[in-house]
């Protein structure tokens, strides 16, 4: 890399490399400048070297030379003088398509020379074979080498500058400049191919845009003049797309500019958006869409209406008769009917999405083919009154197809209606932003219509008709034709019809298609017969035997299925870990291939790196060499020259060719060397004479301008003089006048007095009055403003009552409630002590009475085993009748009054001789007519189990009579 002191040696050296047909070494020179560190401060000579640069770029066809200077250059003025780069794009852009002109113009057949599918592919293997083969090229060969490099590189040009402005605020206006150019390059040639790329150029920098938004030099798309630019460049991409009639191109435009309008929120110019339903109409009835493409339609003529003031009203007519063709022009019936619920969602997600690009707002909860649909869009059209501005015959075709009914001459009547519009339309003035109108694009959707709406028509009319006199009737299209749009219908449930051609019939009327009952007659079958089953046999509510065989089958099934989807996870796991394995081993042996490939290129990279600098230098040497040689030879031819030439000199005799180079170098030096010897003698000499000559000019000159002086001087004097004479007389003059006009004037003085009293007395006058008239003023807004104060002052202090009444209000309420809780608090705190001392009251009295009993049955046990005759079973009661304790808990309880005893112990306590029942209240009946006992009376093991639950028993019933 040569290094260089300034810039301009750097400029220097590239010109002499090109003056002897180096430009490949004067490029690299340059190229090494521009991206040397030691020159990142923008310098004016840089902008020479950019040109000189971008010059060499496009001679040798160098685009990736020239990306990398203009970034470079970008980097260096960017912040300092970025119109300079701005000069250098302009330039390089000027450079590369007056080159591509050029190859054009010398190219004989351009559509042969362009006849190449894409611009970035390399050229064929059956071309270059084709190429060396043949011995005579052929002509459109020959165009194809000449002009095909040109327009690649022309291409990438765009390419690169596009990529270089592409985050540059300073540089907006330049960069939707060369993207329009970039777009007429595509029109013009129909380069389809580079016209989508560009378009995903272009769209990926918007999308990098919105991502990055911390970039320094970024663009703001809420700025209206770069929000301008970018829209205008849409649109002028949908424009081209639709010229190169690349309709999905020209949709994804329309999706960009939508985009770009909801990123900003601001909707653009009038005559933008006219453009946009006008590009959108003509991608709808491309794509089959007419429910699309008549509310686009509708859209445009809303705008032309309201913002359009010198549209015509033939142009308006036209322009609302669209709209109401565009609608008939729509499919009476759903197309979508008996579809699937997935088919369904994409048709709602597809209809939002259009809504939106077209400029509908539908609520996503909503269906939104009730929305959009043909119904909908008439019924606005008259209600909006777009069909009042329509032409006769479009209003008479609108109420024959949608309102009138005539069977057997409907055809009849739209023919004629049909034949006029077809010959209506073309282009509108200029003062319409739609280029033209064309009615008869709609005419064969409205035959179609209108022979649907004659099936539909004779449908409710006949049951039978004969297929000659229906195709007599339809005048349109043949039999076979209207068979096939009948059949669409009939799918679409629109229509009830079907043709018999064995007798040569049609049938009107709901008939049952076969297709239809074969589709799902299985299922109805064995519906049918589930049915009957049900009948014959109802269900009965019994437990199902499998229910009762297998008690455990759902939990069984239950874990064989956890068990299964488990056994399928761990298995899903081991497949996606060989996988992993498997991807990384690859990846690793592609890594490792792919390091050692690079190892290989880099190496013989260097290799011929070194080699060719190798050769370069030898070659630079040579040259150099041979060039000073020249230069030897040439001075030496001189030198002998101009020894030849003098007057009784010497001529040398040399041969030049027995003479070395440095010989020759040091003779021509010597003779150089004595030449600027004389030559200076010569110049001191002749600087001596020239210093007399001028010294002898000025001694005489002095007394000659001395003379001069003194004249000047004298003339001068006399002219100051004279004319300060003049001016007395005229002083004296004027004020002469001056008295005059004084004296002149000194009779009004009175009356100019009198005046000026006057005027100063009205003016008092005035004064006084606005005055006074003032006072009042101020003093009335006083007591206004005094009075409005005092009123204030009143509301201010009644609401601040009220508010301390009501804040008073509020505090004693509160208090009274938390007084309230309080008392129901300590209320039941008292009922929950008393029931609690009522229990364990009664809990002491059971003690006692079970302490009592258990101290009667072992005084009896203790009697019985004396006697000897006690019974082996200690639940068997003794032969003799031991003492009743329902006697004697009555009498227990009468020897303590102030004991608690349960009310049915008081019934037995009075009546002590009264026959015991079948079954106590805690006894059961027995068979051997033994009396039952009260659970507390039993033996030990019974009393313990009794023990536990005696007390909830009491405690409840002692709450329960305190309740009541």
């Amino acid at each position: 890399m040569t290094s260089f002191v300034k810039p301009e040696n750097a400029l220097k050296r590239a010109e002499e490399l090109i003056n002897v047909g180096q430009k490949q070494d004067a490029l690299q020179a340059l190229h090494d400048l521009i991206t040397s560190k030691r020159y990142r401060a923008w310098q004016k000579p840089l902008e020479r070297i950019m040109f000189k640069y971008v010059e060499l770029c496009v001679d040798m066809r160098k685009g990736r030379f020239a990306k990398d200077g203009l970034i470079q250059y970008r980097i260096v003025c960017q912040q300092v003088n970025v119109t300079s780069l701005e000069e250098v794009i302009k330039h390089f852009l000027h450079l590369s398509t007056e080159k591509a002109e050029q190859a054009r113009s010398q190219a004989q057949a351009l559509e042969e020379a362009l006849d190449v599918d894409d611009l970035e592919a390399d050229k064929r293997p059956e071309d270059l074979m084709l190429s060396y083969v043949s011995g005579e090229k052929g002509k459109d060969r020959s165009d194809r080498e000449l002009v095909t490099p040109w327009f690649k590189f022309l291409w990438e040009t765009y390419r690169t500058v596009l990529e270089i402005l592409r985050n540059n605020s300073k540089l907006e206006a330049l960069y939707a400049m060369t993207a329009h150019r970039a777009f007429q390059f595509c029109k013009v040639y129909k380069r389809t191919t580079e016209f989508r790329r560009l378009c995903e150029i272009i769209r990926n920098h918007l999308a990098n845009l919105n991502k990055y938004r911390d970039q320094r030099d970024r663009p703001d798309l809420s700025a209206p003049e770069s929000l301008q630019l970018y829209l205008d460049t849409r649109f002028e991409q949908l424009k081209v797309a639709t010229e190169l009639e690349l309709w999905q191109e020209a949709f994804r435009s329309v999706e960009d500019i939508h985009g770009l309008m909801c990123m900003v929120k601001k909707t653009p110019k009038p005559s933008l958006m006219v453009v946009y339903y006008v590009k959108l109409t003509e991608i709808f009835w491309i794509s089959d869409s007419n429910l699309y493409h008549a509310y686009a339609w509708f859209k445009l003529f809303s705008i032309q209406k309201s913002f359009n003031k010198n549209l015509s009203q033939k142009d308006l007519q036209l322009i609302a008769s669209s709209v109401i063709l565009a609608a008939l022009a729509v499919s009476p019936y759903d197309s979508k009917h008996g579809a699937s619920h997935l088919e369904l969602e994409h048709e709602k997600e597809r209809n939002l999405r259009m809504a939106n690009l077209i400029g509908f707002s539908l609520d996503s909860k909503l269906e939104s083919r009730d929305v959009l649909s043909r119904a909908n869009l008439l019924s606005e059209l008259v209600s909006k009154g777009v069909l009042s501005c329509t032409i006769q015959e479009v209003k008479d075709l609108y109420h024959l197809l949608e309102h009138e009914f005539f069977p057997l001459d409907l055809a009849t009547k739209l023919q004629p209606l049909l034949n006029k519009i077809s010959k209506l339309g073309g282009k509108l003035s200029s003062a319409s932003s739609v280029p033209e109108v064309q009615l008869s694009q709609y005419v064969p959707a409205l035959e179609k219509l209108a022979t649907l709406r004659l099936l539909q028509q004779v449908s409710k009319v006949y049951q039978t008709m004969k297929i000659e006199s229906l195709s007599q009737m339809i005048p349109f299209f043949d039999f076979s034709a209207v068979e096939k749009i009948s059949v669409d219908a009939v799918k679409q449930n629109f229509i009830a019809m079907k043709v018999d051609h064995s007798r040569n019939i049609v049938l009107f009327g709901n008939l049952g298609i076969e297709s239809d009952g074969l589709r799902d007659h299985l299922t109805v079958l064995a519906e049918s017969l589930n049915n009957a089953r049900a009948m014959i046999y109802p269900p009965v509510g019994k437990a199902s035997k499998t229910g009762d065989i297998l008690p455990d089958l759902a939990d069984i099934v239950d874990k064989e299925h956890k068990r299964l989807l488990a056994r399928k996870s761990i298995i899903e796991k081991r497949k996606e870990e060989l996988e992993r394995q498997l991807l990384e081993m690859e990846r690793e042996e592609e890594s490792r291939r792919l390091k050692l490939l690079k190892i290989t290129e880099e190496a013989e990279q260097k290799r011929l790196a070194a080699e060719y600098e190798q050769r370069k230098n030898q070659r630079l040497r040579r040259e150099i060499e041979e060039r000073e040689l020249e230069e030897a030879q040439a001075l030496l031819q001189e030198a002998e020259k101009r020894v030849g030439k003098k007057k009784g000199s010497r001529k040398p005799v040399l041969d030049s060719e027995k003479l070395s180079k440095q010989t020759l170098m040091q003779l021509a030096l010597t003779e150089q060397l004595r030449e600027r010897q004389e030559m200076e003698k010569k110049l001191q000499k002749l600087a001596k004479t020239m210093d007399y000559l001028e010294r002898a000019k000025r001694e005489e000159a002095a007394p000659l301008i001395e003379e001069e002086f003194q004249q000047r001087l004298l003339e001068e004097r006399m002219i100051h003089e004279r004319n300060q004479q003049l001016e007395v007389e005229l002083s004296k003059q004027r004020h002469e006048g001056d008295l005059k006009e004084k004296n002149r004037m000194a009779r009004m003085l009175e009356s100019k007095k009198s005046f000026q009293e006057r005027v100063i007395s009205l003016r008092q006058e005035e004064f006084s009055r606005r005055r006074t008239e003032r006072e009042e003023h101020i003093r009335q807004i006083i007591q206004a403003r005094k009075a409005e104060r005092e009123a204030k002052r009143k509301k201010i202090f009644y609401v601040r009552r009220e508010e301390e009444r009501i804040r008073i209000l509020r505090e004693e309420e509160e208090a009274r409630k938390r007084e309230e809780a309080e008392r129901r608090k300590k209320e039941e705190a008292e009922r929950k002590a008393k029931l609690d001392e009522i229990a364990e009251k009664q809990r002491q009295r059971e003690r006692e009475l079970e302490e009592k009993e258990r101290l009667r049955k072992e005084s009896l046990f203790g009697s019985s085993a004396r006697s000897g005759d006690a019974p082996a079973r200690p639940d068997v009661a003794p032969s003799s009748r031991p003492l009743d304790p329902r006697t004697a808990a009555p009498a227990a309880a009468a020897t303590s009054p102030a004991k608690y005893v349960p009310k049915f112990r008081r019934n037995e306590g009075s009546t002590p001789d009264a026959p015991l029942s079948e079954s106590g209240r805690w006894g059961s009946s027995r068979p051997d007519n033994r009396p039952s006992r009260p659970d507390s009376w039993r033996n030990d093991d019974s009393r313990s189990a009794f023990g536990s639950s005696r007390p909830s028993w009491s405690s409840s019933r002692v709450r329960s009579s305190t309740d009541r």
